[in-house]
């Protein structure tokens, strides 16, 4: 009997040597990453912290290809340069499709928008689209006028305060970011907006983050118990309702009034004339509307919040930008975007920013498309693939003084965010780099210039710069955790509109 307990107990030691030596992976040419628990695989590691920042340190540990198990979600974490450049240039077409999570499948109508939708010809073809009718450099600056209308707006909202109480600049930006891309998208501002800034806030929560049903696919009780499909399909019937609203009005106003065509304009046209190669459904205008609003909007104002937030932690910074733009517009001078391009140091600033506050931190989720090689390990098929672009902007093995927020470090380099340079990747690269990226900055760098132009700025209460707290929320943008309130001060007066 000795001889039995003896032999059972080497039987299972042998076992368990084995699966520790192998560490729980089948295939010795899979990445390295952290060890897993049952069931749910290495979640726990992300548990206390955001989770870029949890998968930095443990990149740091693993290595910056590194594979780790999220409930039933292989996931390959990307964190350096190099790696980043072959997945999104030297691999990118084995790494151009979107997986689609609960959220995303209800609320782009099953992946039928511009950003989710599966790599393919139906992609190519929203995507020519879209960029022709919104997002050519042409069409970009054929909303100059938008842009300098709702920009003053949003001045002389500041201004009617008359610094007698702090403004909440977080609110504000949101509001005209999503003012300029909605009436350049459906030709006017939505009728109901304090819903529609509802919907859309709540959509893009809903979007964000690790949700439990996202992490265990094959289970349909986690998706019931944890809530997420319910939510997420209230969402969707604001959203319907409100789009649903806006499409009848736009088909009974085009029929009365001649004005310029905008993108919701050339979508019903081809949807409802036909002829191209993959029919576009009403579902599918819907998507890349709401699509596009939603992207257009949150991107631009977190990149506005946290470029504010770091400018009035930095007085220095703020003083150079400051003469920069007053030298440049002159005294009692209504700032337009003629002279945007001489404001070089404005956009070193928003580069910085850029650099240092990601809008995406996570850029977002790719999906292999077929089992390939990338720096000697193996990616298995179905894989997610998420890059670490704050980790990215932050290595210290190509950033000096990584931490620190200094626009000069991009003075008299060629570095760009174009997707060309994978130490500063904010908006992508490859095919799937965000195509709205000139939208984007247009409206980020008339706003600033503006914001700085027209105002002094202090922070309430008697804070100091460094009393600023600059925490991050999680969730499909990295925006500030807490708004930014700030006191406007007049340095000029405003020109009427």
């Amino acid at each position: 009997m000795e001889l039995f307990y003896c032999s059972l107990f080497l039987i299972f030691l042998l076992l368990f040597l084995k699966f520790r030596s192998s560490g729980g992976r089948p295939h010795s040419k899979l990445p390295p990453g952290p060890w897993e628990l049952p069931i749910i695989g290495s979640i726990h590691h992300l548990i206390g912290s955001l989770p870029h920042r949890s998968f930095r340190d443990l990149a740091r540990k693993h290595g910056p290809l590194m594979l780790v198990k999220l409930g039933e979600v292989p996931t390959l974490v990307v964190s350096s340069p190099e790696a980043a450049k072959e997945i999104m240039k030297s691999h990118d077409i084995a790494f151009c499709s979107r997986p689609l999570t609960v959220a995303l499948k209800i609320l782009t109508y099953g992946g039928k928008d511009l950003i989710f939708a599966p790599y393919g010809d139906y992609w190519r073809q929203l995507r020519k689209i879209c960029i022709l009718e919104l997002l050519s450099p042409k069409r970009v600056q054929s909303f100059q006028s938008i842009r300098e209308e709702e920009v003053m707006n949003l001045i002389q909202s500041i201004s009617s305060t008359n610094n007698a109480s702090p403004v909440n600049l977080s609110d504000q930006l949101f509001t005209m970011t999503n003012n300029i891309t909605t009436r350049a998208v459906i030709g006017n501002k939505c009728k109901d907006q304090s819903a529609f800034l509802a919907a859309l806030t709540d959509s893009i929560e809903a979007a964000g983050g690790f949700n439990l049903a996202d992490l265990f696919p094959s289970s349909s009780i986690v998706s019931f118990v944890s809530g997420m499909t319910l939510k997420v399909q209230r969402c969707r019937e604001k959203v319907d309702q409100i789009l649903d609203g806006i499409i009848r009005e736009h088909k009974e106003r085009t029929k009365t009034e001649s004005t310029e065509e905008d993108l919701l304009d050339i979508l019903l046209i081809i949807q409802e004339e036909g002829g191209l190669e993959l029919p576009l459904t009403m579902d599918a205008v819907k998507a890349v509307i709401f699509d596009i609003i939603g992207a257009g909007s949150e991107t631009s104002a977190t990149t506005l919040e946290w470029a504010m937030s770091e400018l009035i932690r930095h007085p220095r910074v703020m003083k150079h930008a400051q003469s920069e733009v007053r030298d440049i517009f002159g005294e009692r001078a209504k700032v337009t975007e003629a002279k945007i391009k001489e404001l070089h140091y404005l956009k070193l600033v928003i580069k910085e920013a850029l650099r240092l506050h990601v809008p995406v931190p996570l850029l977002l989720p790719r999906e292999c498309r077929e089992t390939c090689e990338v720096l000697g390990y193996e990616i298995p098929a179905k894989t997610r693939v998420v890059v670490n672009a704050w980790a990215i902007g932050r290595d210290p093995q190509h950033w000096g003084d990584a931490e620190e927020f200094k626009p000069e470090r991009f003075a008299g380099t060629d570095i760009d965010f174009k997707g060309t340079d994978f130490e500063f990747i904010p908006f992508g690269a490859g095919r799937r780099i965000c195509p709205g990226m000139s939208f984007g900055l247009a409206n980020v760098e008339l706003a600033l210039a503006c914001l700085l132009y027209y105002f002094d700025w202090k922070l309430p209460n008697g804070m100091e710069p460094n009393d600023l707290d600059m925490a991050e929320s999680f969730g499909a943008t990295a925006r500030r955790r807490l708004e930014l309130y700030l006191h406007g001060i007049p340095h000029t007066s405003c020109p009427t509109p």
